[in-house]
């Protein structure tokens, strides 16, 4: 059988380093993308993937932009061979309470946390189902389904990701294309480490399982997901909270 060609945005963050690795050995090939501007961290990236024997391929692209990931997946599509998984995981944060929040920070987060699920999607989704095959899997979080102070703009953004993964996985549920949410709770990652200690004890004593999740935990469902014998699971949101959150 032909190689699964997987994309994965956001690829050099904590958690989706993580999903490019547990994708490589589920035996896929791996597209990451990253941030227009950050080509020299994404190269460093790259090459120290390499020498840990994980190829990845990189890719610039502006998950706000439709015109930018219809080119770069078309690109894809054309160089590299038909897109089989996709895995939307870029994300920014932007905190701030309500009634101190700048426009510019509502609609940087929902641009790149929400309209990017669209801007990814929509010009693979047709594709996929012609083929008879796909695995969509959007990553959402704990705060999009509990809500957080602070992040109005994340939690909206988020939660809008459910709603957004429940249609289109009707959409594709009888032509082989499966579409899932996964939601992260508070993961050992660089950007969760510089949380001062104080703040950080009080969030882990809010775990049940009383410690952080680690970036491999995620990716571990999103294998599951993606995998070619996952075709009977769609519409559906997996939580890796540690039980901070049950719904």
């Amino acid at each position: 059988m032909t190689q699964r060609i997987a994309i994965v945005t956001g690829a050099n963050g904590g958690l989706g380093e993580s999903m490019c690795k547990a994708l490589i050995e589920q035996g896929r090939k791996v597209i990451g993308t990253f941030a227009l501007g950050h080509e020299a961290a994404a190269a460093t990236w790259q090459e120290e993937m390499k020498q840990q024997g994980f190829d990845i391929t990189m890719k610039a692209v502006d998950v706000c932009d439709y015109s930018d990931c219809k080119r770069l997946l078309e690109e894809i599509e054309r160089t590299e061979g038909h897109i089989d998984i996709l895995v939307n995981n870029a994300g920014i944060t932007r905190d701030a309470p309500l009634k101190k929040m700048q426009p510019e920070q509502w609609q940087a987060v929902i641009q790149t946390n929400l309209n990017s699920m669209f801007n990814m999607c929509q010009p693979v989704f047709e594709a996929m189902c012609n083929r008879g095959w796909g695995r969509i899997v959007n990553i959402s979080s704990l705060n999009g389904e509990k809500g957080q102070f602070g992040q109005a703009n994340y939690s909206a953004a988020k939660a809008g990701i459910y709603g957004f993964t429940k249609a289109i996985a009707q959409e594709g549920a009888k032509k082989g294309v499966t579409v899932n949410a996964v939601s992260p709770g508070y993961i050992d990652t660089p950007m969760v480490r510089q949380v001062p200690e104080k703040v950080l004890n009080s969030i882990v004593a809010g775990i049940p399982v009383g410690r952080l999740g680690q970036p491999a935990e995620v990716a571990r469902a999103v294998a599951f997901l993606t995998a070619d014998d996952a075709g009977f699971i769609t519409g559906t949101n997996m939580s890796v909270n540690g039980g901070q959150y049950m719904a």
